[in-house]
């Protein structure tokens, strides 16, 4: 093969060890994807609804749940997944390879931009109470979710360009998804153009995850000391905390496994490295935060008796 454009398709070996179990992995894809888009689609009903919810925080953790929730979530790969586990050809063609790398992709960075802006949020909040008002405007709030889903958009628009221009000699996939790693090393062209890239959003990225260990520094600071701070921390900061950590080992055990994961793991292993951080924080995160933070629990307990009353 010579040149990209002769790769029509691409297969997707890591479905080889799901043949004998794919009525039952077919049930637990829908049922996972159902849960996911039940508690997600409720909590943003419930913020969006309240107009008490209408707060950074709060319209923070909306855009979390929308970005899990829609297209550039777990919909950019549930139902292709399920497709597949059915399907007895597993490929996925070269352009719509391309979409769901930059589906995944934006997914995941949009994720921890937000975080980001949330981790922010709480310092306000808790560190500069008296000026957080004006610091975090609803205006401003609005701005700042605007850039957290633009500049991951953009980004990735570019990394998927430089992605599509290389000359690809395999059409192998080892996975169960297309992956940008993944198809770069069927590459037989020069990747230094995707090579530095790649380095300059890693470098982006890293200053976008250290200013949340920054913020909380600051916030466990001024939270020890008083009690109203400490409970002020406890009630908002640490389902947020819960949500980065989770989000964060589910992403660093795909992205080393990606490039330094182990030919004799089982396949079965394999699969479950990679899906596992677009399984796990869509479902686990909106149940944090609808357990953890107080006014979404309440206002979520008023909606249920309203509704057993009517019934």
């Amino acid at each position: 093969m010579n040149n990209a454009s002769s790769i029509v398709i691409f297969s997707l070996s890591g479905f080889n060890a799901t043949v004998n179990y794919r009525v039952t992995l077919f049930t637990l894809t829908l049922l996972s994807y159902c849960v996911i888009l039940v508690v997600n689609v409720t909590l943003i009903l419930t913020i969006i609804l309240d107009k008490n919810l209408h707060e950074p925080m709060y319209i923070c953790v909306c855009n979390l749940c929308f970005n899990e929730n829609e297209l550039y979530g777990t919909a950019g790969f549930f139902p292709k997944f399920a497709f597949e586990l059915l399907s007895d050809v597993h490929v996925i063609s070269y352009v719509g390879c391309l979409l769901q790398i930059y589906a995944i992709y934006s997914y995941t960075m949009v994720h921890y931009v937000v975080l980001a802006l949330m981790a922010y949020d709480r310092y306000v909040a808790i560190c500069r109470p008296l000026e957080y008002h004006s610091v975090m405007s609803l205006r401003r709030t609005a701005v700042l979710v605007a850039l957290s889903w633009l500049v991951p958009f953009c980004c990735m628009i570019i990394g998927v360009f430089l992605t599509s221009t290389l000359k690809i000699c395999g059409s192998h996939i080892e996975k169960i998804y297309c992956e940008n790693w993944a198809v770069v090393k069927l590459a037989c062209s020069s990747t230094k153009a995707n090579d530095i890239y790649g380095l300059f959003l890693i470098c982006i990225f890293i200053v976008v995850g250290l200013s949340i260990p920054a913020s909380y520094v600051q916030l466990v600071k001024s939270a020890l000391k008083s009690r109203r701070g400490r409970r002020k921390f406890t009630q908002t900061c640490v389902p947020h905390l819960l949500c980065l950590f989770n989000v964060s080992v589910a992403g660093f055990f795909d992205g080393m496994y990606s490039r330094y994961g182990s030919a004799s793991l089982a396949q079965s292993v394999k699969n479950f490295m990679a899906i596992q951080f677009l399984l796990i924080p869509p479902m686990l995160d909106p149940i944090i935060y609808g357990l953890i933070l107080t006014k979404i629990r309440g206002r979520m307990k008023s909606l249920c008796m309203m509704a057993c009353q009517k019934n």
